[in-house]
């Protein structure tokens, strides 16, 4: 029986996580650091692509520069974090993080852009190796009892990064150019480095000598495919892990969308009166801040509400999908900046809870020696789908003519489509959770040795 927290208290379980966790405060100021300057990048990027070529396609191409890697090295990232030191892979990935950045100073006329692309690979590429480690390092810092309160600190971090790093990037950006937000972002790569580096995980290789003996074959041959067939085995675990590339069938087009909502739509008039020059620049920071209030206070809130309990935190999931669909309507129909920023903030509560509450899941039911993979596994799907979503809207925009709420419209539909799958979804395991028992094929405390097909051997932890 594995014991999750039956009460969910305000704040200062929070800090208290963080006062008492050493390890876990050290990964947590890493993120705080690197996130706040990849938001100045995330402005950066996007002006310096919409002043070179002022094309929707280009900001896609952005975008799929930023996935496409994350796509394709994730399933050795997941290998990689499962059989080498988890900590020494995200210090590395930091380090060369932030030397690719300062790559981006060297950008400056259209026919750099290519430049630009190679380099935002580069750094995605590396991107793709820290994210699966550091999921899988999550449960390794904190009591299972502690993971939700956990991860829903880090969405509130990322939030909180997205609305103050967006905003004074776009301040950054307006008032003294692309090159100071990027070497802001560099910086933070290394700051979050000297951080990470500080944290003491367990040896993960104090294990019953039946796993060991079955670990070090697996790292030694088809490793990756072993995961694979691991969640073959556990379809639960399997549409939890595919949660996120569910949702991003729907954000991964908003990302492009929104920078022309702010451009062209809805630039804030008398920008110049708060010290920012460029009304799109004003009204991004504007979407960004909000989208850090809905991704951060939502899951909060969300578990205020739900509890820890897995058939809860199956609820939320649910929830996280129509709310976010609801949001991404709404969309579709506002006509000027109040409604635009109410509807982003609908969206972001959706889609900050379904991610929060996925990753709870998976860290709470899927065995050590296989949360890298799976983690990437995850990872590679959803960037796979937000490329999909992203070129989509891109083609929508520039090749069909369509306009930008016709396409904004395409995605609440894309929304619609996957909150009736998930919801299927939902009901097929609704009554195994009812009864407090995951339903898994396969005994994690016997990982090796396969129930008979077809039969729910379940696990509870209540």
């Amino acid at each position: 029986m594995i014991a999750l927290g039956q009460n969910c208290p305000g704040m200062n379980e929070y800090l208290d996580l963080l006062r008492r966790n050493a390890n876990f405060r050290n990964l947590w100021l890493g993120s705080v650091i690197s996130q706040f300057g990849d938001w100045f990048n995330v402005i950066a990027s996007a002006e310096v692509i919409s002043r070179l070529t002022d094309s929707g396609t280009a900001l896609s191409f952005l975008f799929l520069a930023r996935f496409l890697p994350l796509f394709v090295f994730s399933p050795v990232a997941g290998v990689l974090a499962d059989r080498f030191d988890r900590k020494r892979i995200m210090v590395l990935s930091d380090l060369l993080r932030g030397v690719a950045v300062l790559g981006f100073l060297f950008v400056r006329d259209p026919g750099d852009i290519w430049v630009f692309y190679l380099l935002t690979v580069l750094q995605y590429s590396l991107s793709a190796l820290f994210t699966p480690a550091r999921g899988a390092v999550l449960a390794n810092v904190v009591r299972s009892d502690e993971l939700v309160a956990a991860n829903a600190l880090d969405s509130l971090t990322w939030s909180t990064m997205l609305a103050l790093g967006a905003f004074t990037g776009g301040v950054v950006a307006a008032f003294f150019g692309a090159d100071a937000a990027f070497l802001a972002d560099s910086g933070s790569f290394l700051l979050s480095a000297l951080f990470i580096a500080r944290i003491v995980l367990p040896d993960r290789r104090v294990v019953a000598p039946a796993q060991a003996e079955n670990a070090a074959s697996t790292t030694s041959r088809f490793a990756f495919l072993d995961g694979f067939l691991y969640l073959l085995k556990e379809p639960f675990i399997l549409g939890v892990a595919l949660a996120k590339a569910g949702g991003s069938l729907v954000w991964g087009a908003i990302n492009v969308l929104e920078i022309i909502y702010a451009n062209d739509l809805f630039p804030l008039e008398n920008s110049s009166r708060i010290g920012v020059a460029d009304p799109g620049t004003a009204t991004l920071g504007l979407i960004y801040i909000v989208s850090g209030l809905g991704t951060g206070l939502g899951p909060l809130l969300m578990r205020r509400w739900l509890g820890d309990k897995p058939r809860r935190l199956v609820l939320g999931i649910s929830l996280g999908f129509m709310i976010m669909t609801a949001g991404t309507t709404w969309l579709a129909f506002v006509d000027s900046l109040g409604p635009l920023l109410l509807a982003t903030v609908t969206r972001t509560v959706g889609t900050g809870t379904l991610w929060v509450f996925s990753a709870a899941l998976l860290q709470t039911a899927v065995p050590d020696r296989y949360r890298g993979r799976v983690f990437a596994f995850e990872f590679a799907a959803l960037t796979l789908t937000q490329a999909m979503s992203t070129m989509a809207a891109g083609f929508l925009l520039d090749v069909v003519g369509l306009p930008i709420q016709r396409v904004m419209g395409v995605a609440a539909l894309t929304g619609f489509i996957m909150t009736a799958l998930w919801l299927a979804f939902h009901a097929t395991y609704r009554r195994p959770l009812s009864s407090g028992i995951t339903p898994l094929r396969i005994a994690t405390s016997v990982i090796s040795d396969p129930e008979p097909p077809g039969e729910l051997v379940g696990r509870s932890i209540d």
